[in-house]
């Protein structure tokens, strides 16, 4: 059996600086966007913090917020004082002669609400608890805040988009309620394809998975799943059901996956636990504290450690959770990587999206 699988992982967002990394190979960042929670040690959120109480350090750098807000309150831009070499395009991108009007509007577009995807194992480890799981997740979309926007998606073998990224909770719901339960599992795969999708949104960026079970169909490691999700700014959070927990290994990979995105895992023992676990995500999601920066010069191409901490003396007694780093986006990458199901002889194109590249799913 012949199995055809690299991945490449490059991804970043900043100033507009290039670093030359060879001839036709050029690393461009545009703005870093954080998505911060603060709390005590009981776990208690902490409000009413303001920008000035923020440090943020890249690679030893320390870097100036561009933009700041608190759960969805209409964000603050701080962008003279970032000075930008230019304004963010849609694209997200920087475009040197725009004007600070418009760059100061496309800012505050990035942190209103929060983008909210659901992905959902109906797998056959499915097959016990799936209504209780679906009612999980229809309470936890009706509770969301009016300015989220949220997708639904369902995997097994195969990623299934149920409702794109939407305000409309009634069509949300439906897509719910139309799943069913079916073949095995390739978790990584699919939280790969969800996160792609995420990626061409602008603002806050999350995922939300449910699973039922270990992967036991994907070809895609978890580690570059999870490098990915840090590069691109999406936050993760894994409900896993008791099942679930009973995998050593499965159990690691979503804490750390879920710690090293700025998100957080559940292990729910029960359809009370299930919901639970979505309350206190959707608590999450109203305290996060949304930063961004525009990084200062960094020959730095590969991975640049991100650091946040509290200023001051009173604030220094509380915890921080955010992504730790990023990898800078290469302009133009040298082949497109490759990847298939261990049970499908041929391979299928599988690069990045724009603009990370083409990123299409394997051929069945």
């Amino acid at each position: 059996m012949f199995l055809c699988s690299f991945f490449c992982l490059f991804v970043g967002y900043g100033t507009g600086v290039e670093a030359q990394e060879s001839p036709d190979l050029h690393v461009v960042v545009n703005l870093v966007q954080l998505n911060v929670a603060v709390t005590d040690k009981n776990g208690s959120y902490i409000t009413g913090l303001r920008p000035k109480d923020f440090a943020i350090v890249e690679d030893g750098i320390a870097e100036k917020v561009a933009t700041f807000a608190e759960g969805n309150e209409p964000a603050l831009s701080l962008i003279e004082s970032a000075e930008p070499t230019g304004s963010a395009d849609s694209a997200g991108d920087v475009t040197k002669g725009s004007s600070a009007r418009d760059s100061l509007h496309t800012l505050d577009s990035l942190v209103a609400g929060a983008n909210v995807f659901v992905l959902f194992d109906t797998s056959n480890y499915m097959y016990h608890g799936f209504v209780f799981a679906q009612d999980a997740i229809a309470e936890f979309v009706r509770s969301l805040g009016s300015a989220d926007k949220i997708a639904f998606y369902s995997y097994s073998r195969d990623l299934f988009r149920g409702a794109s990224l939407t305000s409309d909770r009634a069509q949300v719901l439906r897509a719910v309620r139309s799943t069913v339960a079916g073949d095995e599992a390739a978790l990584y795969n699919t939280l790969l394809l969800t996160l792609k999708d995420a990626t061409q949104y602008k603002g806050r960026k999350v995922v939300v998975v449910f699973s039922n079970g270990p992967d036991n169909s994907s070809v895609v490691p978890p580690e570059d799943v999870a490098e990915f999700a840090q590069s691109a700014g999406v936050s993760i959070y894994m409900i896993s059901t008791q099942e679930a927990r009973l995998e050593p290994v499965s159990t690691a990979v979503f804490d750390r996956m879920s710690a090293a995105t700025g998100g957080k895992a559940y292990f729910a023992k029960n359809w009370r636990d299930e919901k639970r676990a979505f309350a206190s995500i959707r608590d999450d999601l109203a305290h996060l504290y949304s930063l961004s920066y525009y990084p200062k010069a960094n020959p730095n191409s590969g991975w640049r450690a991100i650091t946040v901490k509290l200023v001051g003396d009173n604030l220094k007694r509380y915890k921080i959770r955010t992504r730790n780093g990023y990898r800078p986006q290469p302009s133009r990458f040298p082949s497109d990587a490759q990847i298939v199901r261990p049970d499908t002889p041929q391979c299928s194109s599988y690069a990045l999206p724009a603009p990370y590249g083409n990123f299409q799913e394997p051929r069945l």
